[in-house]
């Protein structure tokens, strides 16, 4: 019997129904990061060395994550939308399509990154032994990648349909596979031999291969979404070509936060590979910070969606404000906790006085910009899925490259890594403010 899947977030209390979206999803947001900091955790007992190097592969594997994050995102503000207007066979279709358009994109992502691990590193200031061991786990990570792009795309189109437990529990599942394997794989517990940082590439492998066995598996048998008959080819065609024209200035997007953090990596090599390190570490702990913010942001889209196709422009108005709210309400909390517990934090993932210095000036920084960065993200997601993509775009643009970097530059010479990290929280307080106001004015010419 055929799944029915209908639009059920077009009716409620606002605020009760995005809080209780986002709870599912925080805590799948906190594991993804628990997933990320347990890596973190367990090769930084390897040694600096190979902590740096793992910090080093950071922007190229964010790089390619946001790359096929815009499919799923693409996909995603299409499938709410013609979910919301009762248009079954489209959301059908884009779900099919969206993991075929998936696989043509990772074979050959995997191809050109098996080839360009050395001279890309090298390019992004790594050398030497640090070198080496990036190579040992991109590698293994380059090969493995069909499995950590699909469940993000599957995640993506579960949320579409308004159900974010499950993706919920696929993240923590993955967290949890991750917390058990990395230690009997990095150092060799039990009838595992000792792998080293090749053992957490290799973890991560295998957990999100995992996932992406359940996210198929809840898109085909439970959802009933996948059907691979196709009455013309051009209807691939079609999907895809809508799917892109979100997905790659999605992609643009979050493809200009790796690229800004491979500029600041670069910068910050030449104070050594101890501050990378530390940079490093922070931002995986920020991960972690931001995990309630980037559950908020998630969940917005599948709302705004099915809100938008069913024609609910006020419930729309009413779901940006909220959120913004509560982005704020969450930041102002964030920033507070790690103020005060910044340096027992940094130390859990390594002693070096030059690391943990690090660590904790990035973490009493930044932090206090997290709500306009939070704004940032919401509105990305809303002007994705009022299919105005290139606004969103501009958007990030202008937080990166019109701010964050020019200003890093300049910070980086006058004050060092100091004035790296404020040029950050600057570019969110500057592009959070504008990119509400435009969000704003979309809404408004929707209720003339």
């Amino acid at each position: 019997m055929k799944t029915i899947n209908k639009a059920v977030l077009t009716t409620g209390n606002v605020p009760r129904q995005l809080f209780y979206l986002a709870l599912p999803m925080i805590a799948g947001m906190i594991s993804l990061v628990i997933f990320n900091l347990t890596d973190t955790f367990f090769v930084g007992r390897l040694g600096e060395e190979q902590l740096a190097a793992l910090s080093f592969t950071f922007p190229v594997v964010l790089a390619i994550n946001s790359l096929s994050a815009g499919i799923g995102i693409g996909a995603s503000a299409l499938i709410s939308r013609y979910l919301g207007e009762g248009n079954h066979y489209k959301v059908e279709r884009l779900t099919t399509d969206s993991l075929t358009l998936g696989f043509v994109f990772i074979f050959t992502i995997s191809m050109i990154g098996l080839l360009t691990i050395r001279p890309l590193f090298r390019l992004l200031g790594a050398e030497g032994q640090i070198l080496e061991y990036i190579h040992q786990y991109m590698f293994i990570w380059f090969f493995g990648v069909s499995m950590i792009i699909i469940p993000m795309i599957g995640n993506n189109i579960i949320r579409a349909l308004g159900d974010t437990k499950t993706p919920g529990m696929i993240m923590m599942l993955s967290a949890t596979l991750n917390i058990i394997l990395d230690p009997m794989l990095i150092f060799g517990l039990g009838p595992f031999p000792e792998l080293g940082i090749r053992g957490a590439a290799l973890t991560t492998v295998l957990t999100r291969g995992i996932t992406a066995s359940v996210a198929i598996y809840v898109l085909h048998f439970r959802r009933r979404l996948l059907n691979f008959k196709v009455k013309k080819i051009k209807e691939i065609f079609i999907s895809w070509r809508e799917i892109l024209h979100i997905g790659i200035p999605s992609s643009t997007i979050r493809l200009a936060l790796p690229v800004g953090s491979g500029i600041i990596t670069r910068l910050l090599a030449a104070q050594g590979p101890l501050v990378v390190a530390g940079f490093g570490v922070a931002t995986r702990i920020e991960f972690f910070a931001l995990a309630p913010i980037a559950a908020l942001s998630s969940v917005m889209g599948p709302f705004i969606g099915q809100n938008l196709g069913a024609g609910q422009v006020s419930r729309v108005d009413q779901g940006k404000k909220v959120g913004e709210i509560f982005s704020f309400a969450i930041g102002a909390f964030t920033a507070v906790m790690l103020a005060i517990f910044a340096r027992p934090i940094a130390m859990v993932f390594n002693d070096n006085p030059r690391i943990v210095e690090t660590t904790v000036l990035y973490l009493r920084v930044i932090p206090f910009s997290y709500g306009f960065a939070g704004t940032l993200q919401i509105s990305s997601t809303i002007l994705n899925v009022f299919r105005k993509p290139y606004h969103a775009a501009g958007m990030m643009a202008l937080q990166v490259f019109a701010v964050y970097v020019p200003l890093a530059l300049l910070g980086s010479k006058l004050f060092g890594h100091f004035g790296v990290f404020s040029s950050l929280a600057i570019s969110y307080i500057i592009s959070g403010s504008i990119s509400s106001k435009v969000v704003t004015k979309q809404i408004e010419k929707l209720k003339e």
